[in-house]
């Protein structure tokens, strides 16, 4: 099963000792690795190599951990399902025949294996989040600014965040306890993370803990993806917490303005693979126009292409305001709901994703029902807040995951509450 969790297999060692030391990490393939290949799961970077390391690259080797490959991922990050990828699909370990999520979906699959101890993946819209569920493990999406960027391949730069897999709640807190803080390569880093102790906080007291369930996010999801949310709010509440119904009109929005704001991102972040400064080149014949569009042609997947092109389409002169701009006065609107329902509450909680996983092929034809299933999770990034996926039991012998999302920088509360059902 290696070959298709990893696109890249090279051992990279850390120090000698550290608080991961010992510690086997599988690296999402869009963090860039000094002198190991970083593809982004496309044949565009099919034989990059970067010349440093993503910061949070340097902290895993400061740590002592071992870096035993490079993750399968979508194309750049864009995918729900890790089917979109140049190398090939990954499959799910934790449901064979399915698909492990996505974008991150190699390295849940890495941990749901057992070929890793804990992995790094990134999260634009969910991609760490859906496919801890879908993988049956912990995925921890960070408050945007906790984690650096540094080092990344940018997909859409305002919403996306390197974040931490693990079996346990608490071994993804180890590994987001040595990535987080600031970092001077990346100005959007917040000091929050500098002297953390999420690891600490993996206590399982949940007693008086608030809980509010937005109903919004039930609507349409599977009726056995919904039982066992129930089940394990009960559990929760079993164990003290108490729970009650909150509204968050705005997400009825959200997934259209995530689209919108995240292919318009892409369109400008992806201009930069040209076939002259690095990447694929076709080696064309004609003008520098003919060259850029055929290494572009055979360089992108589909989906790559076809964000490119809507996010073009809502940038362009008389489409801004009547796209771009609404997405973003939507996405204002989804971070005040958040941060009001938030205000009477201590953490919001729902299913991760609105379905079990996939099997695999079925979703490739349909890309509005990837996009879709999105729903769960999108508004999350939207807010720029923090949230966790854990395993919530399964339907039809399927993975679901619970998702758990708290304010800004309130990664230790979803630590504790998510600890409790362990």
């Amino acid at each position: 099963m290696s070959d298709e969790i990893f696109i890249t297999e090279e051992t990279i060692e850390g120090d000698d000792d550290g608080p991961l030391a010992g510690t086997t990490v599988a690296v999402k393939d869009n963090i860039s690795t000094e002198g190991v290949r970083t593809t982004c799961g496309s044949r565009m970077l099919e034989e990059y190599v970067p010349p440093y390391d993503a910061t949070v690259v340097s902290r895993l080797k400061d740590a002592g951990a071992t870096i035993v490959g490079k993750a399968n991922m979508d194309e750049f990050g864009m995918g729900t399902t890790t089917e979109t990828s140049y190398f090939g699909s990954t499959d799910n370990p934790a449901a064979p025949g399915h698909v492990p999520g996505g974008s991150s979906g190699g390295s849940a699959a890495a941990v749901a294996a057992g070929e890793a101890d804990v992995a790094l993946g990134s999260d634009t819209g969910g991609s760490i989040r859906c496919p801890a569920a879908f993988c049956g493990v912990v995925g921890i999406k960070p408050t945007y600014g906790l984690v650096s960027r540094y080092g990344l391949v940018a997909y859409g730069n305002s919403l996306e965040q390197i974040g931490p897999f693990g079996n346990t709640v608490e071994d993804a807190a180890q590994l987001l306890d040595v990535i987080a803080g600031s970092d001077d390569r990346d100005a959007t880093t917040h000091t929050e993370g500098d002297d953390s102790s999420y690891a600490d906080a993996a206590t399982g007291d949940v007693d008086g803990l608030k809980i509010g369930v937005p109903t919004e996010l039930l609507e349409g999801a599977d009726e056995g993806v919904v039982e066992t949310f129930w089940d394990a709010i009960a559990d929760l509440e079993a164990q003290g917490a108490e729970y009650q119904e909150v509204s968050l009109p705005s997400v009825e929005h959200a997934v259209e303005a995530y689209y919108v704001i995240a292919m318009s991102e892409a369109s400008s972040n992806l201009a930069r693979f040209d076939g002259v400064r690095y990447g694929h080149d076709a080696e064309a014949d004609g003008n520098w126009n003919d060259a850029f569009a055929q290494t572009r042609e055979e360089g992108f997947g589909d989906e790559v292409k076809r964000r490119i092109l809507l996010g073009t389409y809502a940038l362009s002169a008389g489409y801004h305001d009547k796209y771009y701009k609404k997405a973003q006065d939507a996405r204002a609107w989804v971070k005040q709901d958040f941060d009001e329902a938030l205000s009477d509450v201590d953490v919001l909680a729902s299913p991760t994703m609105p379905v079990p996983p996939f099997e695999l092929g079925e979703s490739l034809d349909d890309p509005l029902k990837m996009y879709l299933a999105d729903a769960n999770t999108v508004p999350v990034n939207l807010a720029d807040l923090p949230a966790i996926s854990v395993p919530a039991g399964e339907t039809d012998g399927l993975p679901v995951g619970l998702q758990l999302v708290g304010p800004a920088f309130g990664e230790e509360r979803l630590i504790r509450a998510a600890s409790a059902l362990e």
